[in-house]
């Protein structure tokens, strides 16, 4: 497929090293040509990254990443009551390892686990058939194995891990390779389609932990979340709403809840995906009206899945916030979008499927350095009953802060994971 071919002229990547000698990996180029002395800031443009560093793999290999949950995760779409994940490993000739995580939703990704695997292992093969390619060939490769919605999923699996051994590899951590804006991120936290009681008891538990922002899923049940969302009020008066529908109310329903709501006092701080994915026209109108007569802000995630689907959405002006999310398009794929949505002043929101703290951590990491999202979404480790990811960011409660680690920071220990 050849090198990748967009500009990042807004997404300028800058890192510190301490190191006197030239990273491993980089090749010798008047394009960057960097002063490496002791202690100086060293600045590297991603976009410089992608066409001199020379990727060269050792090893790469895919393994289950099945982890169980609390309790069952139920949408508007689907269910889940474990993660069944793929992660992934990748370690280049100079020792440096990076990691990735393919995150598996049913009904939401395009690929189930058994799908993931085969066609992760194809890319790790690819991988170690590479020799003295640079960053941006190998990347712009594994799109075209790995093209489109189709393989989304696993195509951002693989990116995040050949991300982070060049991160690795020249010594900085992942927030400050995409610009080191911030090294801390505030998530808000889910409450699954659940009963009123149980709503307010999970609550009043993440009130007790500091959490401001609550994301409710809703959309199966008109009537039963408007008594979630006031059992929710009852014991968490301060908490600002994202109620995130993933495609379940027609137009009509959604415009009814946001009428309800206005009607009892609560406002929620956004509404994310209220109609199917393709119901445009529905989109564009819930969007209108959720804006012009409540003031609120519409969320576009499962209708935005590829560049194209943005370009409709400012063209025609469908939604106000873009969902990011790796797994509907690789991390090649967000930077792209980002930048489209930058530059049309979409606001933007940052999210997940359900990941441990491998996938979360790379996109935790991608909004601290970047600094320019309104909405961050990635609660979902938290949610499970087991951490498999070793050392990588500190919680501590809606906080998360990135450590000066070189990469992702995080690990697995591999010999443990079954396959």
């Amino acid at each position: 497929m050849g090198s990748i071919g967009f500009p990042l002229n807004s997404v300028i990547l800058s890192c510190a090293t301490n190191s006197t000698k030239k990273p491993k990996g980089l090749r010798p180029s008047s394009r960057i040509g960097p002063k490496m002395t002791l202690a100086t800031p060293t600045t590297f443009g991603f976009s410089n990254l992608l066409e001199t560093f020379t990727v060269n793999v050792q090893r790469a290999e895919s393994r289950p990443l099945n982890v169980p949950l609390i309790a069952p995760f139920t949408i508007a779409n689907s269910r889940l009551d474990k993660v069944e994940n793929v992660a992934i490993r990748v370690e280049l000739s100079n020792g440096c390892v990076g990691w990735g995580e393919a995150p598996i939703l049913p009904h939401v990704t395009a690929e189930d686990q058994p799908t993931a695997m085969v066609k992760a292992r194809e890319a790790c093969g690819f991988l170690l058939r590479t020799r003295g390619m640079t960053l941006s060939e190998v990347l712009g490769d594994i799109g075209g194995l790995l093209p489109g919605y189709e393989f989304a999923s696993v195509r951002a699996g693989v990116e995040m891990a050949l991300i982070d051994a060049v991160a690795t590899s020249i010594g900085v951590p992942l927030w400050r390779l995409f610009g080191g804006a911030s090294n801390t991120i505030t998530t808000d936290i889910t409450i699954p389609i659940v009963s009123a009681a149980e709503a307010a008891k999970l609550a009043s538990k993440y009130c007790e932990q500091g959490f401001k922002t609550l994301k409710l899923k809703v959309g199966k049940n008109l009537n039963s979340d408007i008594e979630v969302l006031q059992a929710i009020r009852a014991v968490h008066p301060d908490c600002f709403f994202i109620l995130d529908a993933n495609e379940g109310y027609s137009s009509s329903e959604a415009i009814q809840v946001l009428e309800k709501l206005y009607e009892v006092g609560v406002s929620p701080v956004l509404f994310e995906q209220p109609v199917h994915r393709d119901d445009w026209e529905g989109l564009g109108y819930v969007t209108r009206i959720a804006r012009e007569r409540y003031g609120v802000s519409v969320a576009a995630d499962e209708s935005c899945r590829s560049i194209v689907d943005v370009k409709k959405i400012v063209q025609e002006s469908l939604a106000n916030v873009i969902n990011i999310k790796l797994a509907k398009v690789g991390v090649v794929g967000a930077l792209e979008i980002i930048e489209v949505a930058r530059e049309s002043g979409l606001d933007l929101m940052i999210g997940g499927m359900v990941e441990s703290r491998l996938a979360m951590g790379f996109s935790g990491h991608l909004a601290a350095g970047l600094g320019c999202f309104k909405f961050i979404d990635l609660d979902t480790p938290l949610l499970l009953s087991e951490d498999p990811v070793l050392e990588g960011y500190e919680v501590s409660g809606a906080v998360y802060k990135f450590k000066n680690t070189r990469g992702h920071g995080g690990f697995l220990h591999w010999d443990n994971i079954a396959w």
